[in-house]
C-alpha cells in the first residue's frame, strides 16, 4: 500500500527523503481544499484523487525531461483544466524541527478571528494563531496534510534588521512539532531569512487551490 502524503513529509521532516529513482507515486487528496505536485530529488508526489491512469497519461504525453515533468507548466496546465483549480506558484518547500524555551523576542498573540491576517490565513489552513511582534506577525495553523506551517510578515520600514529571521525562528519554539514553510524561489530575502533559522529545503511543491 502507497504511503499518504502525510507519510511522506514525516519521512522527510526527518531527513528521510523518497528514493531518487526518477519515478512518480500518485496518492490520494490529503483533504478537498489541497491538491497538487510535491517534487523531491529525481522523485515527484502527485497528490490528487483525479484518476492516475490519467495522470501518467499525461506525463507520459509530455515531450520533456521525465525527472521534472510534474513540474512542467504543460502538465500543471493540464491538471488545472482537469480539476478545475488554479495555482499561484511553484514555491521551494523547507522544514525546521522544534526548539526549546521561549520565542527569542516579543509576541503578543491576536485573538480577534475578524482581524484581516487571521482571515487571510484561514483561507488556507486550519486551527490558525497569529502573533504579532513589534514590526511583524507571525502565522501558523495546519496546511496540507495537516502538517504544521509558518508565515511571516515584515514591515517595510523595518526590513534589513533580522526581523524576519528572528519570527522565523520563534516559530520552532512555539511548535512542538516540525514546522514546514512554503517560499517563493524569487523571495531571495525571505529565503536568507528562514535559512539563517534552521529551515532546510526538502524539495518543491506546487499547489491547486480549489475555487
Amino acid at each position: 500500500m502507497a504511503d499518504t502524503l502525510r507519510d511522506i513529509l514525516d519521512a522527510a521532516a526527518l531527513g528521510a527523503f523518497p528514493p531518487a529513482d526518477g519515478t512518480t507515486v500518485v496518492v490520494p487528496q490529503p483533504s478537498s481544499r489541497d491538491a497538487g505536485v510535491l517534487a523531491f530529488t529525481a522523485h515527484s508526489v502527485v497528490f490528487t484523487d483525479e484518476d492516475e491512469g490519467w495522470v501518467r497519461e499525461t506525463l507520459d504525453g509530455l515531450d520533456c525531461d521525465a525527472l521534472a515533468a510534474t513540474m512542467n507548466p504543460r502538465f500543471l496546465a493540464a491538471f488545472m483544466e482537469r480539476t478545475g483549480r488554479s495555482h499561484d506558484t511553484i514555491d521551494l518547500l523547507a522544514v525546521a524541527t522544534p526548539l526549546p524555551g521561549a520565542p527569542p523576542l516579543a509576541l503578543t498573540e491576536i485573538e480577534d478571528p475578524g482581524h484581516h491576517r487571521v482571515a487571510r490565513a484561514r483561507k488556507h489552513r486550519d486551527e490558525v494563531r497569529v502573533w504579532a511582534a513589534d514590526g511583524g506577525v507571525l502565522i501558523l495553523g495546519r496546511g496540507v496534510a495537516g502538517r504544521l506551517e509558518v508565515a511571516v510578515e515584515v514591515d517595510e520600514d523595518l526590513r534589513h534588521r533580522g526581523l524576519g529571521r528572528a519570527l522565523a525562528a520563534a516559530a520552532r519554539h512555539l511548535a512542538d512539532e516540525p514546522v514546514w514553510s512554503q517560499l517563493s524561489p524569487g523571495n531571495a530575502r525571505s529565503l536568507r531569512a528562514f535559512q539563517s533559522a534552521g529551515y532546510r529545503p526538502v524539495g518543491a511543491e506546487a499547489l491547486l487551490l480549489a475555487h
